[in-house]
């Protein structure tokens, strides 16, 4: 079984093409191994990545592959393809070969030339090939609404010839853009962010923060089933456990009952930004949407963005929430967010929060907090998984 696999602005790095690409053949093995498809090869060849599947594997292997490979960014589409030889005679035979087990009234041939020096021009090829499949089954062409589509690719060594296209995810292979760490909360946003940012390219390293309360044992497997479908994208993760109860009493203890979600959300940023400089992380990552609740008005989330030096990056910012529930429906993640797990944050969310906070007052009540102890208290009893 052979594929032939594309990449979309991939082709457009120039001097750094050849690093995407190498980055994108290791995450094309990692997700063919992760589905436990075995493979020959998987290299790359001129405008795209030549992959080859080992026989004798379960009869619904083909499914299993396309699956796999449409989990992996950076790839824009691909077919399972037939190979002839650069002969306009063999690239004939084997469209006939092909067409015989098709069923179809109306044809037509589309061919794209990565090999330049091919001695026919695509247009050239179409008409060649189309003429013999009409000679030989009798068949029109249709240009416009073709109930079949051959499609023809001359490369360097073959041709590739296909009958149907799978479309890919698009976007960067992840790993190429580097690290970031992504707050996981649990809920339906944090999770689309982060596979949001896995489409640019970005390798999220998790942390989630939880209420040493009865039941948190249900919230980290709440989120360590939100990081098993990640891992289809991601295909490994490292996610921080970082309890929060003792510094949510501090914070209950001497702020306002307005601001404490301010405040909760500050001290998390700098807990997240000392684990990135830990990682070498140049960004932090948040699920966070413009309006949607009283922390994120534009006044609130420059408040809590204050508090640390790291760019926060916030992919769902213009996105409504049946926008994100549609994205998080399509990656998998949308019926376990919905599951009931505590949530450190909303445990604490006073009925009239703060929706315009002032960042003098902010900075005037947090002197009476040590903040380095809250971060130290915070790290001092955090667990690190690898999954």
């Amino acid at each position: 079984m052979f594929i032939n696999a594309h990449y979309g602005e991939i082709a457009l790095k120039g001097d750094n093409r050849k690093f995407f690409e190498e980055k994108l053949v290791q995450n094309i093995k990692k997700s063919l191994i992760r589905n436990e498809i075995f493979f020959s090869f998987v290299k790359r060849i001129r405008g795209s990545i030549f992959i080859k599947i080992k026989p004798s594997q379960k009869a619904d292997i083909k499914e299993k592959v396309i699956g796999a490979l449409q989990n992996v960014f950076g790839l824009s589409s691909f077919s399972f393809v037939d190979l002839a030889d650069l002969e306009i005679k063999d690239i004939i035979a084997k469209s006939i070969e092909i067409l015989n087990n098709k069923e179809f009234n109306s044809f037509k041939v589309q061919t794209k030339r990565t090999n330049k020096n091919f001695c026919f021009t695509s247009p050239q090829v179409n008409e060649a090939v189309g003429n013999a499949i009409v000679e030989h089954f009798q068949k029109e062409v249709n240009l416009r609404h073709p109930q079949l589509i051959l499609y023809i690719e001359i490369g360097n060594k073959n041709a590739f010839l296909s009958t149907e296209k799978f479309k890919g995810l698009g976007g960067l292979p992840v790993g190429i853009s580097g690290k970031a760490i992504s707050l996981l909360s649990g809920g339906i946003d944090s999770p689309v962010a982060a596979w949001q940012m896995m489409k640019r390219g970005v390798e999220n390293i998790f942390v989630h923060f939880y209420a040493l309360q009865q039941g948190y044992e249900t919230s980290w497997q709440k989120v360590k089933q939100l990081m098993a479908v990640l891992n289809n994208y991601q295909f490994t993760s490292k996610i921080y456990f970082v309890p929060f109860a003792d510094v949510q009493k501090e914070i209950l203890l001497k702020v306002p009952l307005d601001l404490r979600v301010i405040f909760y959300r500050r001290v998390m940023f700098l807990v997240a930004e000392e684990i990135a400089r830990n990682e070498k992380a140049e960004v932090l990552i948040t699920g966070e949407s413009v309006g949607q609740v009283a922390s994120q008005t534009l006044t609130n989330i420059a408040v809590i963005e204050q508090a640390v030096t790291l760019p926060v990056l916030r992919p769902l910012c213009g996105m409504d929430k049946i926008e994100i529930i549609e994205i998080a429906k399509k990656i998998g993640t949308f019926d376990i967010s919905i599951l009931p797990a505590l949530d450190c944050c909303s445990m604490f969310v006073p009925s009239h929060p703060q929706t315009k906070a002032d960042l003098k007052r902010v900075q005037k009540i947090e002197k009476k907090l040590n903040i380095k102890k809250l971060i130290k208290m915070a790290l001092s009893k955090v667990k690190v998984e690898n999954l």
